[in-house]
């Protein structure tokens, strides 16, 4: 019994001795009132704009409106259990995503975290959602082309790597199938793609996502998603996200 004791006793102490302590500072707050996907917080005296908070049960908001009596967050997820009182903490980071090569093959969502149960992503890399785009001196000419595969398309409406395209019509038009069907064509010709689901059903985005699966595509893609049933929020910035993440490879 004696030595049973002894032993606890020592490994208490190895136990203290290797300890550690860890330090954070962080601005807290707390909740005065939320609804409706904003939240009114008092407390963050240090907040910067578009700076990404996190309340206590673990959603994302972002600091967007800064008073002097309190400050204005946009919630990026289910506000519905967001109480008065609830604490909120400031993460120093502003509004940005996780970029980087470990982004390509994934399923993710505005705020680049994965939703593909492929476990966590692998990157220290993050890039602000806004920024200033380069000016037109600075970017490249549009030199090469991009082959949709679509006889009519080439021949007709040219692509080069660097330019906007819009792809218009009515519901059911097949403008999905446009974009999808250029993503599968781009295998094997150095070209990552990134599709941003933007208000459509999760049952659709999977069916899409399995598509470019069957085809090799996955490979080279990052697919957004900001579903129907998700916030306006994160509906809002999916698009800033995936060009974040493309502007990284740029």
């Amino acid at each position: 019994m004696t030595d049973l004791i002894n032993n606890i006793t020592a490994d208490l102490e190895k136990q203290i001795e290797a300890y550690q302590p860890e330090f954070e500072l962080s601005d807290v707050g707390s909740v005065l009132e939320a609804g409706d996907g904003i939240a009114r917080v008092d407390g963050l005296s240090a907040v910067r704009a578009q700076e990404l908070v996190q309340f206590a049960n673990g959603v994302i908001g972002i600091a967007f409106n800064l008073e002097s009596e309190s400050v204005g967050v946009i919630i990026m997820g289910e506000y519905s259990a967001i109480d008065e009182g609830m604490t909120v903490r400031s993460t120093g980071r502003i509004a940005s995503v996780p970029v980087g090569d470990a982004m390509i093959g994934r399923v993710v969502n505005a705020l680049g975290q994965p939703i593909d149960g492929k476990g966590i992503i692998k990157t220290d890399t993050y890039r602000p959602i806004e920024r200033i785009a380069p000016g037109v001196i600075d970017r490249k000419d549009v030199d090469t082309p991009v082959q949709t595969g679509l006889i009519a398309i080439d021949a007709m409406t040219p692509i080069g790597r660097g330019q906007r395209e819009l792809i218009i019509g009515d519901r059911q038009t097949g403008k999905t199938a446009i974009t999808i069907d250029t993503i599968i064509n781009q295998k094997g010709k150095d070209l990552l793609c990134i599709y941003v689901a933007i208000g459509q059903k999760k049952a659709g985005v999977a069916r899409t996502v399995d598509v470019l699966t069957r085809h090799g595509a996955m490979e080279y893609t990052t697919v957004v998603v900001a579903a129907a049933d998700e916030p306006a929020a994160l509906q809002y910035i999916a698009p800033y996200a995936g060009c974040a993440m493309g502007e990284e490879f740029m």
